[in-house]
């Protein structure tokens, strides 16, 4: 098996090189603070989730199949981040990666994503509009700025934890989260570039 990027490097240019540049700052651009966040929002310290893309950002890049792959850290990975390690802690999280590092090499060798074409879109909608509405919960203390001790990992445990810590109430964490929402739905809206 010939990695992308060992086919690539026969006729890598210079104008290939600066065109790989700024698109590894956009990328960048995106993929550290959104691994700093996933790490923080499941518990990890930031330095993990730092180091995590950094890593896996140069493994995808070595190991892709594609000449123009981008890879880095996924939203929908919070919920299962934070499970794990308020569960197992870190070492347990460690552990779960490398075992989900494996299945997935494993999936691909047998090519089992050609199994996705089976699977119904309203799942997939109904498995993504889940993940969002947790991801969405897990920040509620936060846009709150709630002091709450201990914020139960399970949904379930999570909305009665919230509601509990309603009269710490901190206006001013939410008055800052609520600018930030308005100013990403204006500015996508209003220049979308």
């Amino acid at each position: 098996m010939t990695t992308e990027l060992l086919t690539t490097i026969k006729s890598y240019s210079w104008p290939l090189f600066t065109a790989d540049v700024f698109a590894g700052v956009t990328v960048a651009m995106v993929t550290l603070p959104l691994s700093l966040a996933i790490a923080i929002a499941s518990g990890a310290e930031p330095a993990a989730g730092l180091v995590t893309a950094i890593i896996a950002g140069f493994l995808i890049s070595l190991l892709g199949g594609s000449r123009v792959q981008i890879g880095g850290p996924t939203g929908a990975f919070i919920v299962v981040v934070y499970g794990v390690f308020a569960q197992h802690g870190f070492d347990g999280l460690v552990l779960a990666a490398l075992m989900a590092g494996v299945i997935l090499l494993l999936a691909g060798v047998l090519r089992a994503g050609n199994l996705i074409r089976f699977i119904p879109e309203a799942v997939v909608n109904g498995f993504t509009i889940g993940i969002a509405i947790i991801i969405a919960t897990s920040q509620m203390k936060d846009l709150f700025g709630l002091e709450i001790a201990n914020l139960p990992a399970d949904f379930l445990h999570k909305l009665p934890a919230l509601w509990a810590g309603r009269e710490t109430l901190n206006l001013a964490a939410l008055g800052i989260g609520l600018v930030t929402l308005a100013l990403i739905v204006l500015l996508r809206r209003l220049a979308p570039k």
